[in-house]
C-alpha cells in the first residue's frame, strides 16, 4: 500500500494531546497540504487560519462550547493549535472547498505523526460578532463562512482502533 493510501486507512480523529506546542514549520506544512486541495474551478475560495496563540485558542474553545451547550468544557480537546478553515461566501462550492482542505490538512497532520480532529462549530462560531471581530483584528477582509476547525498535536494515549467499513459502504457496477 502506498504512504497516501496508508495515512488514509489510518488516520483517526485525536480526542486527547498533549500540551506541547507543534513547531511552526510542522505547521506550515500542514497548512501547505490544506492550499492545494481540490477546489471548484480551481478558485481557491478557503483561506485557513493557524492559532497558535493560547489566549485566543482558549477562547474559540469556550465560544465553541457556549455554541454547543456545554460550558465549561473543552471541546478542542487539548489540542494546542487550531486550524480554521473559511471559505468565501459568494463561492458556491464553499463547503465542499473547505471540506477537502480540512481533510488534506488532517491527512498531512496524521503523516507527520500528529493527531488531528475536525471540530464543527465554526460556521456559528463566525457568523457571531466575536468571531467576526478575530476576522477584523486579523485583517481578514471578505465575507467568508467558518467551515471547521481542524485541531492538531501530539496525541496524548494509544491510537484508537480503526473500525470495521460496513458491507455496503461499495457498489461495483460493471
Amino acid at each position: 500500500m502506498n504512504d497516501v493510501i496508508n495515512a488514509m486507512v489510518t488516520r483517526r480523529s485525536t480526542r486527547k494531546y498533549k500540551p506541547d506546542m507543534v513547531s511552526p514549520e510542522i505547521i506550515e506544512q500542514i497548512v501547505k497540504a490544506g492550499t492545494y486541495a481540490a477546489t471548484g474551478m480551481g478558485r481557491q475560495s478557503p483561506i485557513i487560519i493557524a492559532v497558535t496563540n493560547q489566549e485566543i485558542r482558549n477562547r474559540l474553545s469556550e465560544v465553541n462550547a457556549e455554541i454547543m451547550g456545554a460550558v465549561g468544557s473543552d471541546p478542542f480537546y487539548g489540542a494546542p493549535v487550531v486550524l480554521i478553515v473559511l471559505a468565501d461566501k459568494n463561492c458556491p462550492t464553499r463547503v465542499y472547498d473547505g471540506s477537502l482542505v480540512m481533510g488534506n490538512i488532517m491527512l498531512a497532520a496524521h503523516s507527520l505523526g500528529l493527531g488531528g480532529c475536525w471540530i464543527h462549530r465554526a460556521k456559528e462560531t463566525f457568523e457571531r460578532d466575536e468571531g467576526k471581530e478575530i476576522l477584523k483584528q486579523l485583517g481578514i477582509k471578505g465575507d467568508y463562512e467558518g467551515i471547521g476547525h481542524c485541531v492538531i498535536g501530539y496525541s496524548d494515549g494509544p491510537a484508537i482502533s480503526v473500525l470495521p467499513r460496513k458491507s455496503d459502504y461499495f457498489y461495483y457496477l460493471k
